[in-house]
């Protein structure tokens, strides 16, 4: 019979088979955790017996605390592991967390890593291939602090964020109208704001060359106060809550305030469908006091501050909500919706696809026309567009 000298116990005690196999001192209370060999099996001391051991016990035997992630070769083979802060361990690393060059932990999870060309997500302590959304919004926080927020892509800028109160979500691909305004607008764009007090709405603005225009459709619908508007301004499927995103449509009466001009004391117009008037210099129409009704030429200035029409559909176009890949720059904040608009027979069209803003240049009749600006998905460009006057469509105000 053999005995082993346990230290810790201040006493002899029996050994067994693999303390004298491993022909060392035999695996007492002090020794827990050493790992011994006996031909080419490994051993580790556990509960004063020698145990076999796991490739992982006798690979890092005597490894101190790395930095979390770090990545180490075994003792003994060509396997690498990863040290997990939060677990206070090494763990096995996989061909992923070598790639990566540092490996994904407990604490790393969320952390966006690069191999080559392919980006990488930590989930579950494993590297996961990324989707875009993850590595485009990296490092950007989207708690319910930051709800609202928008931002524009870190590894693709044309690239559009919503933060909801479900985490980060893209705005790409097209129209939706699960948005509010806030998260079509450039988040690179110091807007200011301006209130409507006839009904307290409270509007984004922007500077744009010399003018100032409202950076949102209008949104104004009490046809008490403005008789103009009874029966003549809609929201988009007659549904209140997209109002609330891309404004109301209007008929060129509405729009004009047709019934003030008619009962104007000095100059009374009887405007509207197939009506042919002469406008005064500035329409106030709609618009809230001291804003007004652009005309074309002052459409003109705003084309011209932007590159041109021919250049003014892309850089006054939202950066998302447009189908068929027809996002523009807003590149000046101006924010352009496809919020389409309602035909005469009470059909609506065009949401996701067309933006069409009335102007307020001489009427010119002809069966009920009247200059607009049209944007279009596909377009660059920003084209005047014949409207008919009892169609709906939107209205951006221009400081006086």
């Amino acid at each position: 019979m053999q005995y082993k000298y346990d230290e810790a116990l201040d006493q002899w005690v029996a050994t067994n088979a693999n303390d004298v196999s491993l022909k060392l001192m035999g695996c007492t209370t002090n020794r827990t955790g050493e790992i011994g060999k006996s031909g080419e099996t490994y051993y580790v001391c556990k509960s004063s017996n020698w145990q076999v051991a796991k490739k992982i016990e006798y690979d890092t035997y005597q490894w101190a605390a790395g930095e979390d992630g770090d990545i180490k070769r075994g003792n003994f083979t060509d396997v690498q592991y990863k040290y997990d802060e939060s677990l206070d361990q090494w763990v096995e690393a996989n061909e992923n967390d070598v790639s990566v060059g540092f490996g994904c932990t407990t604490n790393r999870t969320g952390e966006i890593g690069k191999s080559g060309e392919t980006y990488y997500v930590c989930k579950n302590s494993n590297w996961r291939v990324a989707a875009e959304i993850d590595y485009d919004t990296y490092g950007e926080k989207c708690t319910s602090a930051e709800v609202g927020k928008t931002m524009n892509g870190k590894e693709t800028a044309t690239n559009k964020y919503y933060c909801s109160s479900k985490g980060w979500v893209s705005l790409m691909g097209g129209w939706s109208w699960g948005f509010p305004k806030e998260a079509r607008l450039n988040p690179e764009i110091a807007y200011g704001t301006m209130t409507d007090t006839r009904d307290n709405k409270t509007y984004k603005t922007v500077k744009i060359g010399d003018q100032v225009w409202m950076a949102e459709n209008l949104n104004y619908a009490d046809s008490t106060k403005m008789p103009s508007l009874k029966g003549k301004s809609w929201c988009y499927d007659n549904k209140t809550e997209n109002c609330d995103v891309t404004g109301r449509l209007y008929t060129w009466a509405a729009a004009i305030d047709s019934v003030a001009l008619a009962n104007d004391a000095d100059n009374p117009q009887t405007c509207g469908y197939g009506e042919t008037c002469t406008l005064p210099t500035v329409v106030q129409g709609v618009c809230p006091s001291g804003w007004h009704l652009p005309t074309y030429d002052e459409w003109q200035t705003l084309f011209k501050a932007v590159g041109g029409s021919s250049a003014a559909g892309k850089a006054l176009k939202s950066g998302s909500g447009w189908s068929g890949n027809g996002n523009g720059t807003d590149t000046y904040g101006f924010s352009a919706l496809p919020a389409g608009y309602r035909r005469s027979n009470g059909n609506f069209n065009g949401a996701g696809y067309d933006a069409i803003f009335w102007s307020a240049p001489p009427y010119e009749g002809n069966g009920g026309g009247a200059n607009g600006v049209y944007l279009y998905y596909v377009n660059e460009s920003a084209d005047m567009y014949y409207c008919d006057t009892d169609y709906g469509y939107s209205v951006r105000c221009l400081q006086n």
